[in-house]
C-alpha cells in the first residue's frame, strides 16, 4: 500500500541520520586502514533486511548501534503511530560468548554473513508476529502485546528457520533432522530421525550451499499439508582431514569434501505429508514419536536420473505437484520435472536446457497461480532471457530478447499481466529495473523503470504495490528508497547524502573517482576496465600501480557502483589502481563466458596481461612497478600472473588461493574443467605448481587456518613446492579464520600488511 507507507515512513531517513553519529572534526583527515574498518562506517550503516509486512502496515528492518554497527537488533516503524521502535535488542536475550553450532557456522560462511546479533527474521503470514533465531534459539515477537516468547531451549540449536505458509507451524533444522513447532499446541515435534552420522535430512549438502546457492533442504507446500525434503547420504563422499588451528587450540576436522572427479553425496527428494488431525491432537494422544509415524515418499532421484545434482525445488501452487530441477554430473543438461505427489509414477519432463559447455543455474522460475503456466529464464539465445510456457512444456512466447542479459525476475504481477526484472539492456556496467507485458509482441523493448545510472537491486513487496531499491554508483554510496510499481520514488529510507555530517565528509574532497574504458581482446570481444588515479598527481611523474584482480567465471568487478575503500587508500598512497573483467566473467553472454571451458587460467591470463600492457603505456604509470592483488580465484590469478607474466608484474599478493583444481570441489571445478581423469592436460596447464619454479618476483601469500572452502592444503602444497625450489616468498597464516577472513582486527592487519608489502616492493 504505497500511500500508507509513504505517509508512515517519511521520517525514516531522518531517523537513521539521527542514529548515526556526526563525523568527527579531526584536525587531519587521515584516511588509514584502521579508519576503514572502524565505526562509524564510512558508507554509513543502512538498515538491513528491510521488509514490508504482508498487511502493508509496518516496515521492519535490522540495524546496529553506533558503537556496535555489526550487532543487529530488530526494529519496527509503526504506520499509525508514525514512530520507530526497537522491538528486540539482541544483547538482552543472549550472552555474546555462545558458540554457534558447526552447522550454523558453515551455513553463515556459505551465506557470507559476518554480522552477529539478529541476522535474520520473518513475518508471520497474518502480520501479527515476527520470528527470529538468535544464537540457535527461536523467538517470537508479538506485535499486539510487545512480548517476546522463547520457543526453544538449550536442547536445540535451530537453523534454517521459517513459518509455514499459513502460519500454523514453525519449522527448523537441528542436528540434521527436521523439527516442527505446533503453535496451537505449543509443542515441538521431531519429523525425521537419521540413522547414522552420514545421513542428513532437510539439509543442503556442501556443494549445494557453496556452489549452487541452494541454502535449504526442505520446502513447504502452499497449503502447508506437505513438506518436500532432502535425504543426503554422505557415506561415499571422501573425507578431507584438516586441522583447524585457532589461537588457543587445534581441532581435527573430518570434512566430507568431494574434490573434482570424486564421489558426490547421494541426494534424494521426498514428500512428507502431515496428518490432517495433527493440529487437534495433544501430545498425550501421540502413541509414538511423530518421526516414527511419518514415512516420506521418496522419489529415488539417484536411481532414476543417475549421477547429478538436485539444483532447485519449487511447489506448483495447487500443492498437488512438486517441481524439481536436476542437473547431470557434466552440468551440460538441466531438466525441469514436475512430480504428482499422489502417484508413484515417473515425473513429467517440462523443460530441458542443454549446452556444449555448461548450463548456468538460476532462480527465475515462477509458477502462475492457475497452476497451468510458468515464467522461465534461458540462455539458449546466447543471452539470458525470459520465456512464458504452459506447464505441459509448450512455449507461448519469448518475453525479453536482445544482445543483453536479464539478471533476475523481481516480481510477476498476474493481475496486470506484467513481469518485473532487472537487467543490463543499456550497458553491462549497470543494472536497471524493467517491466514487460506477459502478452508482449516486442520482447526487445521492455520499459525501463529505474532512471539513475548505476546499479539497482530491488525487492518487491508481496502484493507488488511497491518495492525497495538498493542503489549505488561510482559517485554515490549505497542508498535505500521505497518506490511505487511504476518506478516513482515514494520516500528515502536511507538517502546517504554526503553532507557535512557524513563520515565521508573529511575525505571526499580528495576522493578518487574511477575512469572507465574499453580494450579489445584477441578474439575481438570488448573488455571493460576501471582505473583510479591518485587524487593529487604531479605532472611528468610516473606512479606505481596495483591491479586488483578476481577473474573467475561469471564474476564481475567493473561496474558503475560504489567502490571499495582499500582502493581509495592505495590511491591516496600514490598508487594507480586498475581492474579489468577478463573473458569468462559474468553478465556478458555465453560467448564471452564459455571461452574458458576446460582451460582455466589461459584466456584470463592473456586478458589481464593485455590490461597490464595498456596500463604500462600510460604516461602517468611506471610500467616497471605494477603489482597484482587478488583473493580466492583472484589469488589464483595473482599467482599465475606473477609466475607467467613477470615482464608485466613486479610483485603479487595472493589471498586464500586455489592452486590445484584437483583439490577443489566437484560442482564448481567440473563445470569449467571436466574431471582430472578426462582433462589431464587442462588441469596441468591450470595448475599453479606447473609454473612454481619460475618465481622471480616478490610474492606474499596469506590463508585462513580454518578454511573449509579453499582448504589450506592448496597453500601448503604451493609453499612446499617453492621451498623445494629454494625460492623466497612471504607468508601469513590467520589462526581460526575461514575463507572470508572476517573480523575487524583481522581485516586491519591483513590490508595493512598488503599495503606495506606493495610500499616496500613498488615504491
Amino acid at each position: 500500500m504505497p500511500t500508507a507507507i509513504s505517509i508512515a515512513i517519511l521520517t525514516l531517513s531522518l531517523f537513521f541520520t539521527a542514529l548515526a553519529p556526526a563525523a568527527a572534526r579531526a584536525d587531519t583527515a587521515d584516511f588509514d586502514i584502521e579508519r576503514i574498518f572502524s565505526a562509524p562506517s564510512l558508507t554509513t550503516t543502512a538498515p538491513q533486511r528491510i521488509q514490508i509486512s504482508p498487511s502493508g502496515e509496518w516496515v521492519s528492518y535490522l540495524a546496529g548501534s553506533a558503537d556496535a554497527p555489526n550487532v543487529y537488533d530488530l526494529w519496527l516503524y509503526q504506520v499509525r503511530e508514525n514512530k520507530h521502535q526497537r522491538l528486540v535488542q539482541a544483547a538482552d536475550l543472549t550472552a555474546s560468548d555462545i558458540t554457534l553450532s558447526a552447522e550454523e557456522q558453515a551455513r553463515r560462511e556459505r551465506m557470507r554473513i559476518s554480522a552477529s546479533g539478529i541476522v535474520d527474521y520473518q513475518w508471520s503470514p497474518d502480520s501479527q508476529s515476527l520470528l527470529f533465531p538468535l544464537q540457535g534459539q527461536l523467538y517470537l515477537y508479538d506485535i499486539a502485546s510487545g512480548n517476546t516468547q522463547q520457543l526453544t531451549n538449550a536442547d536445540y540449536f535451530a537453523t534454517d528457520v521459517r513459518f509455514s505458509p499459513l502460519g500454523n507451524y514453525i519449522s527448523f533444522v537441528h542436528d540434521y533432522n527436521l523439527w516442527l513447532i505446533d503453535l496451537a499446541q505449543q509443542r515441538t515435534l521431531q519429523l525425521t530421525e537419521r540413522s547414522s552420522a552420514t545421513e542428513q535430512f532437510a539439509t543442503a549438502e556442501f556443494v549445494a550451499q557453496e556452489e549452487m546457492k541452494r541454502m535449504t533442504g526442505y520446502w513447504w507446500s502452499p497449503d502447508e499439508r506437505h513438506i518436500a525434503l532432502t535425504r543426503v547420504d554422505l557415506s561415499q563422499v571422501p573425507i578431507q582431514t584438516r586441522v583447524d588451528i585457532h589461537a588457543n587450540q587445534s581441532t581435527l576436522v573430518q570434512q566430507p569434501y568431494p574434490a573434482a572427479g570424486q564421489t558426490n553425496a547421494l541426494v534424494d527428494l521426498g514428500v512428507l505429508s502431515l496428518p490432517t488431525e495433527l493440529s487437534q491432537e495433544s501430545a498425550e494422544q501421540l502413541s509414538q514419536p511423530l518421526s516414527q509415524q511419518l514415512k516420506p515418499q521418496w522419489f529415488n532421484l539417484p536411481k532414476r536420473h543417475g549421477s547429478g545434482y538436485l539444483a532447485r525445488v519449487n511447489w506448483v501452487p495447487d500443492s498437488k505437484r512438486l517441481s524439481y530441477q536436476w542437473q547431470n554430473r557434466l552440468q551440460q543438461q538441466l531438466n525441469l520435472y514436475v512430480q504428482d505427489i499422489n502417484t508413484t509414477g515417473a515425473p513429467q519432463l517440462v523443460l530441458q536446457e542443454t549446452s556444449a559447455q555448461w548450463v548456468n543455474l538460476h532462480d527465475d522460475l515462477h509458477f502462475m497461480e492457475d497452476a497451468r503456466h510458468l515464467v522461465w529464464a534461458s540462455e539458449r539465445s546466447g543471452f539470458k532471457h525470459l520465456y512464458l510456457y504452459r506447464l505441459d512444456g509448450s512455449l507461448i512466447r519469448q518475453l525479453t530478447s536482445g544482445d543483453w542479459n536479464v539478471d533476475e525476475v523481481s516480481h510477476v504481477d498476474e493481475i496486470t499481466g506484467v513481469v518485473y526484472f532487472t537487467g543490463r539492456k543499456q550497458t553491462p556496467l549497470e543494472r536497471h529495473l524493467y517491466r514487460a507485458s506477459l502478452n508482449t509482441n516486442t520482447p526487445s523493448q521492455p520499459s525501463q523503470l529505474s532512471q539513475r545510472r548505476g546499479m539497482h537491486q530491488v525487492v518487491f513487496a508481496g502484493n507488488g504495490r511497491s518495492y525497495i531499491s538498493y542503489f549505488s554508483s561510482a559517485k554515490q554510496p549505497p542508498q535505500v528508497s521505497l518506490h511505487g510499481p511504476t518506478g516513482e520514488r515514494i520516500v528515502w529510507l536511507h538517502e546517504n547524502k554526503i553532507n557535512a555530517e557524513h563520515p565521508l565528509a573529511p575525505y571526499i574532497e580528495q576522493w578518487s573517482y574511477p575512469e572507465f574504458g574499453e580494450l579489445t581482446a584477441a578474439d575481438g570481444q570488448t573488455l571493460y576496465y576501471r582505473v583510479h588515479k591518485p587524487p593529487m598527481m604531479a605532472d611528468n611523474r610516473r606512479y606505481p600501480a596495483v591491479v586488483m584482480v578476481y577473474g573467475g567465471p561469471r564474476a564481475q568487478r567493473v561496474t558503475n557502483s560504489w567502490g571499495d575503500y582499500f582502493t581509495q587508500y592505495l590511491a591516496r598512497q600514490g598508487f594507480v589502481v586498475f581492474a579489468l573483467d577478463n573473458r569468462g566473467s559474468g553478465n556478458r553472454g555465453r560467448q564471452f563466458e564459455t571461452g574458458i571451458y576446460r582451460q582455466l587460467a589461459q584466456l584470463e591470463v592473456a586478458d589481464q596481461q593485455l590490461g597490464a600492457q595498456w596500463l604500462a603505456q600510460q604516461s602517468y604509470v611506471d610500467g616497471e612497478r605494477i603489482g597484482v592483488f587478488g583473493h580466492s580465484y583472484g589469488g589464483y590469478m595473482a599467482l599465475h600472473l606473477i609466475l607467467r607474466a613477470q615482464q608485466q608484474f613486479a610483485a603479487a599478493v595472493a589471498g586464500a588461493p586455489v592452486t590445484d583444481w584437483a583439490l577443489y570441489d566437484t560442482h564448481y571445478t567440473e563445470r569449467y574443467m571436466g574431471t582430472p581423469q578426462d582433462n589431464p592436460d587442462g588441469y596441468r596447464a591450470a595448475n599453479v605448481m606447473t609454473y612454481a619454479k619460475q618465481l622471480q618476483r616478490p610474492l606474499l601469500i596469506y590463508h585462513g587456518m580454518a578454511d573449509d572452502n579453499v582448504l589450506y592444503s592448496h597453500t601448503a602444497l604451493l609453499t612446499w613446492q617453492l621451498q623445494q625450489q629454494m625460492l623466497p616468498f612471504e607468508m601469513m597464516a590467520y589462526p581460526g579464520k575461514a575463507h572470508g577472513l572476517s573480523g575487524r582486527e583481522t581485516s586491519i592487519h591483513r590490508y595493512q600488511m598488503i599495503a606495506d608489502f606493495f610500499a616496500r616492493h613498488l615504491q
